[in-house]
């Protein structure tokens, strides 16, 4: 880690619409190292905070329109994704690798000191040759992603992730199924973290880094405690 403890954070922030992005928006605007949140959204994201600025954007693949608005952040928590589920190769290629790729190489040109955190998932391949479409394709994103002239890239790789209480975009298997993640932390700790551990992992990469780029379950758990 480097001794930049106390940074403070002005953070671009997208999927808050989403279970993981609402859960990493909710740490950040508790958080006293983030300063400041820009929400970049195709929807209102519902939530008010002298913290937080929303921009409604619908095409994710140009955000070159926004670029004035974009300027003087030191962090991004990318945490916008799609499911694979009934998706081609192709769609999932295009609304995954493009869409990431692209937005992360407006923003490194206009923040060169931006640290870039990433929301994968655990199976990732950083191969890029395994069976599983979905990983070759988030493999291949991350390891894009760790060229572009930011200051850092982190990708972190959750599993199982416990619901912070009180959100309103949980996922409804964590809504039927939620009695049985304390079971899944006892007997299966290294494929479970919290949301409120990931969001503190990303906020404390951001502020002191990590000695890795590729962040699996137990480097969430361990970062979120420093």
């Amino acid at each position: 880690m480097t001794n930049n403890q106390n940074a403070i954070l002005s953070v671009i922030l997208t999927g808050a619409t989403g279970m993981v992005g609402e859960g990493v928006l909710h740490e950040c605007l508790q958080h006293p190292s983030v300063e400041k949140v820009l929400v970049l959204t195709r929807k209102p994201c519902g939530i008010n905070h002298p913290k937080l600025k929303e921009i409604i954007h619908a095409n994710f693949f140009d955000i070159q329109p926004l670029e004035e608005q974009l300027t003087g952040y030191n962090s991004c928590f990318f945490c916008l994704g799609v499911s694979s589920v009934g998706m081609d190769e192709e769609k999932y290629f295009q609304a995954t690798y493009i869409l990431t790729t692209h937005f992360a190489q407006t923003l490194a040109a206009l923040n060169p000191g931006m640290t870039f955190c990433y929301v994968s998932g655990a199976g990732t391949d950083s191969t890029e040759k395994g069976k599983r479409m979905w990983a070759r394709i988030k493999g291949k994103t991350e390891n894009a992603l760790v060229k572009l002239p930011f200051k850092k890239v982190y990708n972190f790789r959750p599993g199982i992730i416990e619901p912070t209480k009180g959100l309103k975009n949980t996922l409804s298997f964590y809504k039927y199924l939620g009695w049985l993640l304390p079971v899944i932390r006892l007997l299966l700790p290294r494929y479970i973290s919290s949301l409120k551990q990931l969001g503190m992992a990303m906020i404390n990469a951001s502020s002191h880094g990590y000695e890795k780029n590729i962040l699996e379950i137990p480097d969430i758990i361990k970062l979120a405690k420093s």
